[in-house]
């Protein structure tokens, strides 16, 4: 069974999606994004390593990495952006990398959502890719509206992530999601049906 690679950009849809695909494969998952947050939450050696990297500025009032304050402090200076990806992506990597090899040692279907999948070149790693994208104005959109962002620290994530035109030309998959979740439903279960035929 297939271990499948997830990315897109910064609110193009991947959570909403991910639950409408798992609706009609049995995949496993792995959210780099819930991984991440785990560590900043729960590891001491990262809160140690971004607490000497950043200071205590970067930290809330319990001494734990803040991810709103890291957000703004790195998605506008890429040399602090770069550095914080050198402490957490290998972790993150390692952890999907042993779930990976599990899944293929199982025959069991995975799911690997990875933002940034193409930018730390683990393309290879996966025997299919989808990527979940959106028109530009839309993921502005909801990250300033409805997620509340301020349009600066938007523009800034978004510039950090390579453009979704050169993830679509990578892509073995691609979702379009500017519409309902009726309409990301509908795309899923025929996603969900080539899947079937090529891997079962």
């Amino acid at each position: 069974m297939p271990v499948i690679g997830l990315t897109g950009g910064i609110a193009t849809g991947k959570s909403t999606f991910t639950s409408c695909l798992r609706g009609h494969l049995p995949l496993g998952h792995f959210d780099s994004d819930c991984c991440v947050h785990d560590l900043l939450a729960t590891d001491d050696a990262v809160r140690d390593a971004i607490t000497a990297a950043f200071g205590r500025e970067a930290c809330d009032r319990t001494g734990r990495p803040d991810r709103v304050k890291l957000r703004a402090l790195v998605f506008t200076d890429e040399s602090r952006r770069k550095t914080l990806e050198a402490i957490l992506h290998p972790i993150v990597r390692a952890r999907w990398t042993a779930l990976a090899e599990t899944a293929r040692a199982g025959g069991e279907w995975l799911l690997i959502d990875i933002p940034l999948l193409y930018e730390t070149d683990a393309g290879g790693q996966f025997d299919r890719v989808i990527v979940v994208a959106c028109h530009r104005d839309t993921q502005l959109f909801r990250l300033t509206r409805e997620r509340g962002l301020a349009p600066e620290t938007a523009m800034g994530i978004m510039a950090a992530q390579l453009d979704l035109g050169g993830k679509i030309q990578k892509a073995d998959h691609v979702i379009w999601n500017d519409s309902t979740v009726p309409n990301l439903d509908g795309q899923s279960r025929l996603l969900a049906a080539c899947l079937r035929r090529h891997f079962a």
